[in-house]
């Protein structure tokens, strides 16, 4: 009898408990806008890139969920330290002053998240779908063949002071799992594996996408922004002064170009990752000098460049 693997990052259907699986043993972390896990480096700031982010380890299936539950901090052992004495204060006039206490200001209520892109109504019945295939829709987990209805969630997930919900729903909760437990609030007769295959063949060419970088003594770390990228199609060529892309994606677009860079790189040492929004770049410098822009033909502005991250003030 097929079972499902609980293991996070798998969730394949499965009949052979000896077959490999790849998960991630640790726990999620999601610290200041960051999300990523505690069993390995990647950090993401979108719900979708943390979810493709790849595993990391290689074990076996199982339908029990041993990950280690979320680090607590633990309790304060000190004494409670009480609110602080208004001290009247007398002057030489004989009139008694009050020392003016610091005012609580209520919080500022989080911005409203942006709409979810828009996908496809429902698979090209003209295309088959691939066994263990999961739904697209957010939620859902379905893996074809599937016979129920896709039950989903239209929104964005939302993380606000440690609660976590969606943004079309009203449940909040505060662990990980019972956020990923939440029943979608959306039905639909079918599910939606691969998409609706509207573009008859087509491929539509890209001539650009947008892109952003921040620099440290050492290299350049560059976001080429573009979703569903092929991973196994993707090409990337490093020179010394370019960098050759050929980018297909799963919505039958492609940006294919060559970047030309405002200062040489080392090639053999630079990198790059294929995440779910976009292409991330490590170029090393050769020259440790400071990039006031990434492309030798954008128009550099009149900013102050700062090498490596922002400090906190």
């Amino acid at each position: 009898m097929a079972s499902k693997c609980v293991h996070r990052g798998c969730g394949k259907t499965f009949s052979n408990s000896e077959e490999d699986c790849l998960h991630h043993p640790g726990p999620p972390i999601f610290h200041e806008g960051q999300k990523g896990w505690k069993c390995c480096k990647p950090r993401v700031l979108t719900f979708d890139e943390f979810l493709s982010i790849p595993p990391c380890t290689t074990g076996k299936h199982s339908t029990t969920d041993d990950t280690p539950a979320p680090e607590s901090s633990p309790p304060s052992n000190g004494p409670e330290l009480a609110a602080p004495a208004i001290k009247p204060i007398t002057n030489s006039k004989n009139v008694l002053d009050v020392e003016p206490t610091s005012r609580v200001l209520p919080a500022a209520q989080p911005g409203s998240p942006p709409p979810a892109p828009p996908e496809s109504d429902s698979d090209d019945p003209a295309l088959s779908v691939p066994p263990n295939t999961t739904c697209r829709r957010r939620g859902c987990n379905a893996c074809s063949p599937a016979d129920t209805p896709c039950v989903y969630h239209p929104g964005q997930a939302l993380f606000h002071e440690g609660s976590k919900g969606w943004t079309c729903c009203k449940k909040r909760v505060l662990e990980f799992e019972e956020f990923m437990r939440i029943e979608g609030c959306k039905r639909k007769h079918r599910h939606l594996f691969i998409g609706s295959g509207k573009n008859d063949g087509k491929e539509e060419l890209l001539s650009m996408v947008r892109h952003d970088f921040y620099q440290t003594a050492t290299s350049v770390i560059a976001s080429l922004f573009l979703k569903k990228i092929i991973k196994e199609q993707a090409k990337v060529g490093f020179s010394a002064s370019s960098i050759a892309l050929d980018l297909p994606t799963a919505d039958s677009t492609r940006y294919k170009t060559e970047v030309p860079l405002f200062a040489q790189i080392n090639p053999a040492k630079s990198t790059y990752k294929i995440l779910g929004t976009k292409l991330e770049l490590s170029l090393v410098k050769v020259d440790g000098s400071s990039w006031p822009v990434l492309r030798s033909d954008e128009r550099r502005t009149a900013e102050i460049i700062q090498v490596g991250r922002a400090g906190r003030a």
